[in-house]
């Protein structure tokens, strides 16, 4: 008898966009004339850098050929790309890598998701909240949480780092962050004997998703310290690097003394070059990074990520990773910059149209999200129905990402800039904002 991974029944219900999804079908087909504007999911909608799809042509026309057809590749991938993450990503910034370091993989989603299995299945992990579901869902099905509280929207035995206005969305250690909730007698129910509690994994996301917000060299300084003190691991997502306009912003955690030696770091070309739908993505694990046996013998994490792709990884197919070669060519740095700035632009239309409605706008300086503060308390779900309903605007509900999301909507800048401003137009036309 075939027994399911019973892990999947904790999840409670679909995954935040599939529900999203499902909302804007059903109203579709109600009201067919309606011009549904989307500002939901991080999607991009302009085209791949034409530097991008020449390199891509140039290396389809090599797989039509006997001498220059390709079949498996490493699964770690290939040298020329790397190469190029080296010089451009981390060089430039003063950070040296070796080129066994980096592993080129088909998307952060996949990468953030799958990183866990190289750890002990009796892992404790900290995420912000609210957070980006695929870091804490992923945890789930892979049974490293207690059941789903439904009542407060959390699991037990997840350390939740609350990102709230009060301390900038920004997430705090766990050894600070829990007195303060106790103190604030917050939902998160904190035993007196764990003021100090210890995590092994951190999940940081900056600049973040969902709230746009981004911590500085300082602050991601107390974590590196934190992870040091308490030889903890921090799985750091830098998907939207790209996007930092701020100096004091790092591009990099290893930009930050002492990082190698504790984070992991993922990066994506789904919003930096418009490959949502091509997937391209890479991990960086330094070899100095280490966790232990039971024993508590140290051993390197490089090895054994590389061990879990050469075992269930067949490597990004080779055209992709010509195409994210091409995006480090002089051409392909000018134009994909140029779609960064247009999406910042949006974020800034964003941003400043609907502050000027009265509207409460975190985000969209250092990111391609706006967090929206809702209108009159109203529940997050609520909101995102009333604007669907009457200005055909599709956003995210900040509850999705977590209970401290609540009160909140994230709107996306990666539309055009015709559908961004008409948006804009229709949700400050409803004057929700007294």
């Amino acid at each position: 008898m075939a027994h399911i991974n019973e892990n999947y029944l904790k999840l409670p219900g679909n995954y935040l966009f599939a529900t999203i999804a499902k909302k804007v079908a059903d109203f579709s087909q109600k009201n067919p004339n309606a011009n549904i504007i989307r500002l939901g999911i991080g999607d991009v909608t302009r085209p791949l850098a034409p530097a991008v799809i020449e390199a891509m042509h140039k290396a389809v026309d090599e797989m039509g050929k006997a001498k220059t057809f390709r079949g498996y590749g490493p699964e770690q991938g290939y040298e020329f790309l790397i190469n190029k993450i080296i010089e451009w990503d981390y060089e430039t910034r003063g950070i040296h890598l070796d080129t066994d370091e980096v592993f080129i993989g088909d998307g952060a989603k996949t990468d953030v998701a799958c990183i866990q299995e190289i750890f002990d299945k009796n892992l404790t992990f900290a995420v912000a909240d609210p957070v980006y579901p695929v870091y804490l869902d992923s945890n789930v099905m892979a049974g490293h949480t207690g059941e789903f509280i439904d009542l407060k929207g959390i699991y037990k035995d997840v350390v939740y780092l609350p990102c709230t206005e009060e301390n900038g969305f920004k997430a705090e250690p766990p050894k600070d962050r829990i007195e303060a909730l106790e103190l604030k007698n917050c939902c998160f129910p904190v035993p007196a004997n764990k003021k100090k509690e210890h995590v092994d994994l951190v999940y940081l996301c900056n600049p973040s998703n969902p709230t746009g917000t981004a911590m500085s060299k300082e602050e991601l300084a107390a974590w590196i310290t934190y992870a040091k003190e308490t030889k903890a691991i921090l799985l750091y997502d830098s998907a939207y690097e790209s996007y930092i306009t701020e100096s004091n912003i790092p591009h990099s955690i290893y930009e930050v003394e002492g990082a190698k030696d504790v984070a992991i770091e993922f990066r994506s070309y789904s919003k930096s070059a418009g490959f949502t739908g091509t997937r391209c993505s890479y991990v960086v694990v330094p070899k100095t990074v280490l966790a232990y046996t039971a024993k508590n013998n140290a051993i390197s994490l490089n090895q054994f990520w590389n061990r879990r792709q050469c075992t269930c990884f067949n490597g990004t197919p080779y055209i992709i990773q010509r195409a994210a070669e091409a995006v480090y060519s002089e051409e392909g740095r000018n134009q994909c910059k140029a779609d960064v700035d247009y999406y910042m632009e949006n974020a800034h239309i964003i941003r400043d149209g609907l502050q000027a409605a009265g509207y409460t706008v975190y985000g969209a300086t250092n990111s391609p999200y706006a967090w929206v503060k809702t209108p009159a308390n109203m529940k997050s779900w609520d909101f995102f129905d009333l604007l669907l309903k009457k200005a055909h605007v599709v956003t995210t509900p900040g509850s999705g990402f977590g209970p401290h999301g609540e009160g909140f909507l994230r709107l996306t800048a990666f539309g055009t800039r015709e559908n961004t401003i008409e948006a804009v137009n229709r949700i400050a036309d409803l004057k929700l904002i007294k």
